[in-house]
């Protein structure tokens, strides 16, 4: 069994970000494979960043502190965690500002790097939460430029080395101190960082490299996703830099509210009203019915048995809704529970008054016996009297 992200970073569940981000910091001096000369430090940090990165992002943590490591693959979708050691330079200069070593952010940006993640907010209908569903988005993102392949520079050109940072990305400069002087880095002016400059820019994407551009993606929702729930679609964020990999999609689902059904964890409620002589004498009622397995609404027959009381709940094993598994298959359903809602009318025509007091002359005015006459020798002991005779 995995560890618990909290005991990874020696957390408790109350712990804020600032406190998930110190404890990560300290741990990923200690254990980082190019720092470490402990021989499980690369297993040991693939633990502690795969922790830090559940934890230290609200959606992530809430969906594992919710459904635990299950909750966390099926939020990630079907890419999961990737597990690999992050770059030193890259993971000091995220914690610590930009600086790690002596050395600017300059540096970092001269070499690959991923494209930025985007998110997607898709709203289902609670069928299509329950059945599952393939629906096509629309979003318009940057991509990589094809005209130039991305380099920026018109097609026959390249980028030239900046003359100022000789490709470094950055220059250095020396302030006067107390005693010593004191050496900076910066980003270069000139190539803003980039350790080259493009003279004569593409066209298409005017030296930019990426362009925005629309763009039509199928989104695969499996039966009986949530609220909350994130499907990932690796590789279609945005296009990464100077060479590197692009980002990913996370599509993530809210559910309609609807006007029959209430969901709860993997159950479904429906209200079923009955009239009053349907729920002393009994009956039967048609309820609505979500079946996932012919992805169809139908009506199912369910009995109501005499003296049935409002509020009384009747339980359709298996008719809920499917028990999503963290591979995307489902496992099971939940129930279908059917509450009675006894309807007393407010407006009678004259017959129907004429017997409800036939009625009640035949059951008697006063207070009878059984569970009438329990209820008010009750309420007299409540208030220190005599329960009436």
């Amino acid at each position: 069994m995995p560890r618990d992200y909290y005991d990874i970073l020696g957390l408790d569940r109350s712990a804020d970000e600032t406190a998930i981000k110190k404890a990560f910091r300290k741990l990923a001096q200690r254990y980082h494979p190019d720092v470490s000369s402990e021989p499980d430090a690369e297993d040991r940090f693939k633990e502690i960043n795969e922790a830090y990165q559940v934890l230290v992002d609200p959606q992530k943590r809430q969906m594992y502190d919710r459904f635990g490591h299950a909750g966390v693959n099926m939020g990630a979708g079907a890419g999961g965690f990737s597990g690999g050691i992050p770059d030193l330079e890259d993971l000091m200069e995220d914690l610590l500002g930009g600086i790690f070593g002596g050395r600017g952010r300059g540096s970092s940006r001269r070499r690959p790097r991923r494209g930025r993640d985007l998110r997607y907010d898709l709203r289902l209908t609670l069928e299509q939460s329950i059945f599952g569903d393939e629906i096509d988005i629309e979003l318009t993102r940057w991509v990589a430029c094809e005209v130039c392949e991305g380099s920026g520079a018109k097609v026959g050109t390249s980028p030239r080395t900046c003359p100022t940072c000789r490709g470094s990305g950055q220059v250095q400069q020396e302030r006067p101190g107390f005693l010593v002087g004191m050496i900076t880095v910066t980003d270069c002016p000139t190539c803003q960082g980039k350790g080259s400059i493009i003279d004569t820019p593409c066209d298409n994407c005017t030296g930019r490299g990426k362009v925005r551009q629309p763009r039509t993606l199928s989104v695969n929702v499996p039966p009986g996703v949530d609220e909350g729930t994130q499907i990932r679609l690796s590789g279609e964020g945005e296009p990464g830099e100077l060479g590197g990999p692009p980002g990913n999609l996370y599509v993530v689902l809210s559910v309609e509210e609807h006007p029959v059904f209430k969901r709860h964890g993997h159950d479904l409620l429906v209200n079923v009203p009955v009239n009053i002589a349907q729920a002393v004498l009994g009956t039967s009622v048609s309820v609505p019915v979500l079946d996932p397995e012919t992805r169809s609404k139908r009506q199912q027959e369910v009995k109501i048995a005499p003296g049935t009381q409002s509020g009384e709940r009747i339980t359709l094993r298996g008719k809920g809704a499917p028990k999503l598994r963290p591979d995307g298959r489902s496992s099971g359903h939940g129930d279908q529970v059917v509450v009675i809602d006894v309807v007393i009318p407010t407006k009678l025509t004259t017959e129907q008054r004429e017997l409800f007091e036939k009625l009640a002359e035949s059951m008697g005015t006063e207070v009878g016996t059984g569970q009438q006459k329990g209820f008010f020798e009750r309420m007299a002991s409540f208030f220190g009297g005599e329960p009436p005779r």
